[in-house]
């Protein structure tokens, strides 16, 4: 499309804000986010690093605002900060740039600083920001919004009984360092909201199109007016990873299991305005509405992939699709019987083990509100009657699906750390991520290597998992041929067998690799399979819940036969 320039005020204008300006312009009340707007999607490692990128004084990008007119006393947030808009005087509408906005108006604000990501502190003895809970303990360590007053930063020093003296002249170069920095901007006077739209995908997608859930919430988000909080897809994962452990699933997959709940096949096209007639399950429902009601079906569909189908978080889920799937199950059976578990379990092996062949509308229209069993026995019988194979050996990659499976077979045998015998549980496995949010990157700490020197290294049977920072990925290889001190007989035993391992076998590695990693890979093959048969139990007929049937009619109709 191409936009006339005449419904352009005027051409953009080129300026530059100081940060002390720009924070203050904020407070006030004057920088907003249009509702189009991705979430805020930064975390506290981002803004520690924005802060340190400014006080060393590297570029941290442009801003683009849109100029337009305020919205008199219209109540809104951003970030964590309540404001309220000015009665008279020019906005400025983030339309590249609403990450760094955010994280230094929150960051410096006293009112904001208490909440993660924002809570940033600097060392004036180290000479570093320090992010979160690092923050704390030490008299030299100062929170930004103190750093931000230098006046308010004097007296703090007299409190904690530290000689302003000593450490002013650190505190006053940051301060300055960041109060001072300047960041070029361009203002773009409009008041359109379809040009100010086309603008912010043309600024930020850079010829890439947006994703499924970044367009949904650009046709469906809303302004938040009067300070409330307004649930989006980025809130509902957040949620549910804070609520569950399970880690962060992304938008579009959340985005797919809330509609999966609402509508039965849950579609590129099927928004909250538009629908095939009568497929809609909830047409009178709202947004919000839906939005809450789907994070309470995720929620209990991740209480499932954890209790019941032995997957302990997003990382080691083989296929997302299928979290559409039991998400659309949950919601209309909050609470299924045992024996419904227990076929659920079974379905999801059994599809992970075969793959979603089809999209998760082929799988979500086979469950029927308000028949359970029929619904779970129409889903069983999509999958092939002929028994998949098990996934390859011959090669490790954690972000395949294959890979996933052989983890969550390990992961059944409760994995101890080989230094303190520790049984690792998802909390190390989230931590581990969190550190470093790349599962690529990360994946030398959670499945390190055992050999490096031979041609098999590829192998799963080269591979721990180990998501333990007890245990230095570089002294694995050592640590499995040397019992720890501390360790008894019998424990050094069961570490060992959690990660399919005896003392022979650890003890080969250092002498023959490749017999070390033939044995193991044995030892993998022998008990994946086992694991798989338990969670997919093909020899076990798909028979409905006892209480399905209605034995008083069965029995009836005998009696009636017997009769003369």
């Amino acid at each position: 499309m191409t936009i006339d320039p005449s419904r352009l005020d005027a051409r953009p204008a080129v300026t530059s804000y100081k940060i002390g300006d720009l924070v203050r312009l904020a407070w006030s009340g004057r920088i907003r986010v249009p509702h189009f707007q991705r979430d805020f999607r930064w975390e506290s490692q981002d803004v520690t690093r924005l802060f340190d990128s400014v006080a060393k004084g590297y570029p941290i990008g442009n801003l683009l605002f849109a100029v337009r007119e305020p919205e008199s006393e219209e109540r809104f947030t951003l970030g964590r900060l309540r404001l309220t808009s000015p009665e008279s005087g020019e906005s400025l509408w983030v339309v590249d740039g609403q990450q760094r906005v955010i994280s230094l108006a929150n960051a410096l604000s006293a009112d904001a600083h208490p909440y993660r990501p924002f809570t940033v502190f600097y060392d004036l003895v180290a000479g570093e920001f320090l992010e979160g809970e690092r923050g704390t303990g030490d008299r030299h360590i100062v929170p930004l919004p103190l750093l931000f007053d230098l006046p308010k930063l004097v007296t703090w020093f007299s409190a904690v009984g530290v000689p302003a003296e000593e450490l002013l002249d650190e505190a006053v170069r940051v301060a300055v360092a960041i109060g001072q920095y300047e960041v070029p901007a361009y203002l773009v006077p409009v008041d359109d909201r379809q040009v100010l739209t086309d603008i912010f995908q043309r600024t930020n997608t850079h010829g890439r199109r947006l994703n499924r859930a970044e367009i949904f919430s650009a046709l469906y988000g809303r302004d938040n007016r009067n300070g409330e909080e307004e649930l989006t897809l980025g809130g509902i994962s957040d949620s549910v990873a804070t609520r569950t452990g399970f880690g962060r699933i992304d938008d579009d997959t959340v985005l797919a299991a809330v509609l999966a709940r609402w509508h039965p096949e849950p579609g590129p096209d099927n928004g909250w305005d538009e629908h095939p007639a009568g497929q809609a399950e909830y047409p009178d429902e709202d947004r919000p509405t839906a939005f809450a009601e789907g994070e309470e079906a995720l929620v209990r569909t991740v209480d499932f992939l954890i209790r019941e189908a032995g997957v302990p978080h997003v990382s080691l889920l083989p296929y997302r699709t299928l979290l559409v799937l039991l998400t659309r199950f949950f919601a209309h059976f909050p609470h299924p019987g045992s024996n419904s578990l227990r076929l659920l379990r079974r379905l999801f092996w059994r599809l992970c083990l075969v793959g979603p062949t089809h999209g998760a509308g082929f799988f979500t229209r086979a469950i029927r509100p308000g028949d359970e069993e029929g619904s779970l026995r129409a889903l069983l019988g999509t999958l092939p009657v002929a028994r998949p194979p098990l996934p390859r050996l011959d090669r490790f990659r954690p972000n395949e699906a294959a890979t996933r499976i052989v983890l969550g077979a390990w992961w059944s045998l409760r994995p101890r750390s080989l230094i303190t015998g520790r049984v690792l549980d998802a909390q190390d496995l989230d931590a581990v991520l969190q550190q470093d949010r790349n599962a690529v990157n990360a994946t030398p700490m959670i499945y390190p290597s055992l050999l490096t020197d031979t041609p098999h290294r590829q192998r799963c049977a080269n591979r721990l998992l180990l998501p333990s920072d007890d245990d230095p990925v570089s002294e694995i290889p050592g640590a499995l041929a040397h019992q720890p001190v501390g360790l008894d007989d019998a424990t050094w035993d069961a570490v060992l067998a959690s990660h399919l391992l005896d003392r022979d076998t650890a003890a080969l590695a250092g002498r023959d690799a490749d017999a070390f990693l033939e044995v193991r890979q044995e030892r993998i093959s022998r008990q994946l399979a086992h694991f798989v048969g338990q969670m997919a139990e093909w020899d076990y007929e798909d028979t409905p819940a006892l209480d399905s049937l209605d034995l008083d009619d069965e029995f009836q109709d005998t009696d009636d036969a017997d009769r003369p």
